[in-house]
């Protein structure tokens, strides 16, 4: 038997939305059946993107090394889970792009929640920051967050439950002959 191909499973919202939660559930439930790697945001941003600022360009950077990187996992049948804001729709689609020409099925997950709900959730206090104008280039605060316009899945994170938005990405994942875990 062959072992499982590989794939990008790319989660996508606002800070606090639920991406790492989501993935690492996600990543949990595949582990067994596929080699599956995280690419969180937060840690690419330490160890792989170190040095780029928070400008547009910066910001398409570091997406675009992200997807560099997931494509080359993915080619070795490795499961990648990134996991980051990645705020412009522009560099998500060069991303997707990239791995559809390499024959790399790409998966786009959108964690939403609304404002008030990531204001809540807030536990350092960042957004309540943002919004008096003391963090500058916030994403989706001073600085814009592009929704996608066609996820294949969309978790509403302030109304459904981690489990529910799982079992919801594990089923476009068999859907689409990746898994058959469920």
């Amino acid at each position: 038997m062959d072992p499982p191909s590989g794939f990008i499973l790319w989660f996508t919202g606002m800070s606090g939305a639920g991406k790492s939660t989501l993935s690492t559930a996600v990543r949990r439930r595949l582990e067994g059946g596929h080699s599956v790697e995280v690419l969180d945001g937060d840690e690419v941003r330490t160890f792989l993107s170190r040095g780029l600022g928070f400008t547009r360009p910066d910001r398409e950077e570091n997406i675009r090394r992200i997807g560099y990187v997931a494509r080359v996992l993915a080619r070795h049948r490795v499961a990648v889970i990134s996991a980051a804001i990645s705020p412009y729709r522009e560099s998500r689609n060069e991303v997707r792009r990239l791995a559809t020409e390499a024959g790399i099925p790409f998966i786009e997950v959108y964690a939403q929640a609304s404002l008030e709900a990531l204001v809540q959730r807030d536990v350092k206090g960042l957004y309540k920051k943002a919004l008096a104008g003391e963090i500058p280039h916030f994403t989706g605060i001073s600085d814009p967050y592009e929704p996608p316009e066609s996820p294949e899945v969309t978790v509403r994170t302030d109304s459904e439950s981690v489990e529910a938005g799982v079992e919801r990405i594990l089923a476009a994942l068999l859907e689409r002959g990746l898994t058959a875990q469920r």
